[in-house]
């Protein structure tokens, strides 16, 4: 399926947008570690159009996160329109994306994101509204529907093909079921089989094998990753190598992931205006990389009180020293584990 920009793979793979995710620093990291097309954090179409200085902030990115989409949301159709127009005009990204998608309250309560589909007229207007804004391609990101009485993917991915939108990437859950449950992958490949725009798989893809099962599953054009690409932004190499079906490249030892973590946190300082606000921002990062560690527990209530980016090195070196140390708490407290799944297990069989 052609995709409406350059991509370099049949099956593209796609960092999702996420708020508070990702930002620039993650996105190039991302990047460089496969991820072939990036996008940004939602915006609000009312903040771009009133340029908003952090809003406007948030559109900033670099050559070597191309090919990059902006991301905009909002239930004004005009807004909409004038969002993308600005986007165009000023920063020039390769295409211009709209949520439909976000579940948060504080976004649906004015019908933006997910809340747009209570209404498909009016995702009909946005859509027309976005592409005669710009001259970029225009591509959409959807759920399922809003409720489960309301949920019909298909016929809401056809309303916005029908409307001028050159792709389309779909998380197979209602807005009210948040992220509980399971994503229905089986409507993925519905709207596959129903449209004639490339199809976007997303949700639910936590390891590489994931990602080349839904494709399998559902035929999709493209994968996009969220939470499965916290901490581990080189879980695109390892989809590539599974896709291409050549063996998968084993993910970092510890020392090389603190070096993932610390170049990034290093992106994030070089991007960032203000250093503390964002080492303390940057804290729930920290916690992704170390996430399955021995005896991470420690190393995270220590990294979750970091005020600066400084802190950071010292605290990685000092596990590192202490390594073999950490493995071994963790296996004994696994060991007290088990023990006690086997005593209850017994006392259970007893009564």
């Amino acid at each position: 399926m052609r995709f409406p920009f350059p991509v370099d793979h049949a099956v593209p793979l796609y960092l999702a947008p996420m708020a508070g995710v990702s930002e620039s620093p993650f996105r190039r990291l991302c990047h460089r570690y496969g991820a072939d097309v990036v996008v940004t954090e939602f915006l609000s179409a009312e903040g771009i159009r009133r340029e908003n200085p952090a809003t406007v902030a948030k559109l900033r990115f670099a050559p070597d996160e191309r090919p990059i989409g902006v991301q905009i949301f909002g239930s004004e159709p005009d807004a909409m329109g004038d969002a993308a127009r600005l986007v165009t005009d000023v920063f020039q990204p390769d295409f211009i994306d709209i949520n439909f998608g976000c579940p948060v309250k504080k976004v649906v309560r004015r019908n933006g994101g997910s809340g747009c589909l209570k209404d498909l007229d009016l995702v009909q207007q946005i859509i027309r509204a976005v592409v005669a804004g710009t001259s970029l391609p225009v591509t959409v990101k959807i759920r399922s529907g809003w409720s489960e009485e309301m949920r019909d993917p298909v016929a809401i991915a056809l309303r916005c093909q029908d409307a001028g939108a050159r792709a389309l990437a779909l998380h197979p859950r209602t807005r009210t079921q948040m992220y509980t449950g399971s994503a229905r992958w089986g409507e993925i490949a519905a709207v596959k089989a129903a449209l004639e725009i490339p199809v976007i798989g997303n949700g639910d893809i936590k390891t590489a094998d994931d990602a080349l099962r839904m494709h399998r599953e559902t035929g999709c054009d493209a994968i996009m990753i969220a939470r499965g690409s916290f901490g581990q932004p080189w879980i695109f190499d390892q989809v590539r190598d599974v896709l291409a079906g050549r063996p998968m490249r084993p993910a970092p030892g510890v020392a090389s992931r603190f070096a993932v973590a610390l170049e990034h946190a290093r992106m994030v300082e070089a991007y960032e205006v203000d250093p503390e606000g964002a080492a303390i921002e940057f804290r729930k990062h920290l916690g992704w990389y170390v996430k399955g560690l021995p005896n991470s527990s420690e190393l995270r209530r220590k990294l979750h009180l970091v005020g600066s980016f400084a802190e950071v090195e010292g605290i990685f070196a000092d596990y590192l020293a202490d390594y073999e140390r950490h493995v071994e708490t963790a296996r004994l407290a696994e060991v007290a584990a088990s023990s006690a799944r086997s005593s209850a297990a017994m006392e259970s069989v007893q009564a």
